[in-house]
């Protein structure tokens, strides 16, 4: 990938899969020459430049996590596109997951998480992401469970989850999560890797130190202060 992007591997029973942090809430996972990206948005990267996917996924419609001009260059014949309901009108061939459906795409899991906030609010009784629009998504490479959360809090569905290997979890309040609320559903949760994301120049100690207690629980900054 271009401009240096920060990348690493994770092994799995297929093989490595190679996960590229392009910037803020845009993802790439490379899988036994599979191309997935999530949330492509074009201030982060430029996509005419990179390789075409094979499986784009879409959390939701805000402007940093739903951009159709990325989707677009990204396309090839055969992409498949994964979004939820409400984002499905601005992007054609797209298949529409609500909370709770799975798919499956060349061998690869999907599933759709609830994605919603429950304090963080536009304005008295308005979240800035309602329960029943946003997806969060698990995806299974293998034998190894990667959830990219999408834009929400720590919800009882989030803390219901089991088997996580790999979690993405968004910091960034009033928008998503606070550090403790990262703690909180972590604990619940309990991922082997955690990688905070959608996070801007957030200070990690704070999170390490509400952590410091479960060391089984590998936190890995890629964004923000490491």
């Amino acid at each position: 990938m271009s401009r240096e992007k920060k990348q690493e591997s994770i092994p799995t029973s297929g093989g490595d899969l190679r996960i590229t942090f392009l910037g803020h809430a845009s993802l790439v996972f490379d899988w036994k020459d599979i191309l997935v990206y999530a949330d492509p948005v074009s201030t982060e990267a430029d996509f005419a430049a990179l390789p075409k996917a094979d499986v784009v996924l879409v959390t939701h419609g805000h402007f940093d996590h739903l951009d159709p001009k990325a989707v677009a260059l990204l396309s090839k014949p055969g992409t498949e596109i994964f979004c939820d309901p409400e984002s499905r009108p601005r992007l054609s061939r797209a298949r529409a997951l609500k909370n709770g459906e799975a798919a499956s795409s060349r061998g690869l899991g999907i599933q759709a998480v609830p994605a919603y906030n429950i304090t963080g609010m536009r304005s008295e009784g308005v979240p800035f992401h309602p329960r029943g629009t946003g997806n969060g998504y698990i995806l299974t490479f293998g034998d190894v469970r990667v959830y990219v959360a999408g834009d929400t809090e720590n919800t009882p569905e989030m803390k219901a989850l089991k088997n996580i290997d790999v979690a993405f979890l968004p910091m960034m309040r009033p928008y998503t999560m606070s550090p403790d609320m990262i703690a909180d559903a972590v604990r619940a949760m309990r991922p082997k890797i955690l990688y905070p994301y959608h996070t801007k120049d957030a200070d990690a100690e704070p999170l390490r130190r509400l952590l410091r207690d479960v060391p089984e629980i590998e936190v890995r900054f890629r964004y923000g202060g490491n």
